[in-house]
């Protein structure tokens, strides 16, 4: 391999398949190795947030700086910008440099494959998707070929967004449909992911009981997708599972629900099955993932680059 690959949206994207990108970051959370530093969110002029996120373990280091603006997609332009520098540990060589918003989209979504394969029960779903953007085109994708979903429903503030993603959906061979009301079709759906940009309460009512919900939206203590009341009803009937640690100062749905979020079990619990995982869980009622971003997935997703480019 060359010292230094420069992979662009299409490449990093060809390179990060979804089951192996899932495959990677459960390797990763088995690895003692891992080093992640809290990460630096930096407040921008105008509302933006400037992202600085450190991780490596024995072999690879990298750091993800990312820009998130809101509002831009408003504005036609994406609401995530930057790069991915994979570094060498023992030289400090570069190995590579991977599209930042890519490897976000696609590694979040990973995550909640991995999370969908140890926790949800009926994995064909139909799937309800709340948010037609980046993120709902990722999760379809994600569920699709690493999950078996064959049946997705969308919802979206525009008709036009959630009429793309149906078209994209039947593309790949899905039966797909627009809803309207997001909080209605919960009911038919035993698989939900909201992924919406998390500026108010999108979703008021309770997930079916069998329910397995991905909450990715919301990734700062003011971010909220989920109302409270229906976060502190699924924490009393069902099972909480946290991506990280990171989420006990950042999973909003949460926080403003007042739930204590130290206490809930990570997806590492989950894949490794530890005490905290078997304490927590329970055999019946719905399983609530908050999902909030960790540099340990991007960790994984170079690791996984890396691997393909070497092999």
């Amino acid at each position: 391999m060359p010292p230094s690959t420069v992979l662009d949206a299409a490449a990093t994207a060809a390179a990060l398949p979804y089951p192996a990108l899932a495959d990677a970051i459960a390797s990763l959370l088995h690895d003692d190795g891992v080093t992640v530093p809290p990460r630096l969110v930096q407040p921008l002029p105008g509302g933006g947030s400037l992202f600085v996120m450190p991780a490596n373990d024995a072999a690879v280091a990298i750091t993800k700086l990312i820009t998130f603006v809101p509002d831009n997609p408003a504005h036609g332009r994406p609401a995530i910008q930057g790069d991915i520098v994979v570094f060498d540990v023992r030289t400090g060589t570069r190995r590579a440099l991977l599209d930042g918003p890519t490897v976000t989209a696609r590694r979040t979504a990973a995550v909640t494959l991995l999370a969908a394969r140890h926790l949800a029960r009926h994995r064909e779903g139909p799937l309800l998707i709340v948010g037609a953007g980046v993120q709902g085109r990722a999760h379809l994708e994600a569920l699709a070929t690493g999950l078996g979903v064959r049946a997705v429903r969308i919802a979206s503030r525009t008709a036009a967004s959630a009429d793309a993603l149906v078209a994209h959906a039947r593309a790949l061979g899905l039966h797909a449909q627009r809803v309207d009301d997001a909080n209605a079709a919960l009911a038919a759906c035993p698989l939900v992911v909201s992924c919406t940009s998390a500026q108010a309460v999108a979703l008021h009512a309770r997930p079916r009981a069998d329910a397995f919900v991905a909450a990715v939206g919301a990734f700062t203590p003011r971010m909220v997708e989920w109302a409270p009341d229906v976060c502190q009803h699924l924490a009393a009937t069902g099972t909480l599972v946290v991506d990280t640690r990171d989420a006990d100062h950042e999973a909003g749905d949460l926080l403003q629900a007042g739930l204590d979020v130290a206490a809930l079990p990570t997806l590492a619990d989950v894949v490794r099955n530890t005490p905290a995982w078997q304490r927590a869980r329970r055999p019946d009622g719905p399983v609530f993932f908050k999902s909030c971003g960790w540099a340990g997935w991007d960790l994984a997703a170079a690791r996984c680059v890396l691997a393909g480019l070497a092999g």
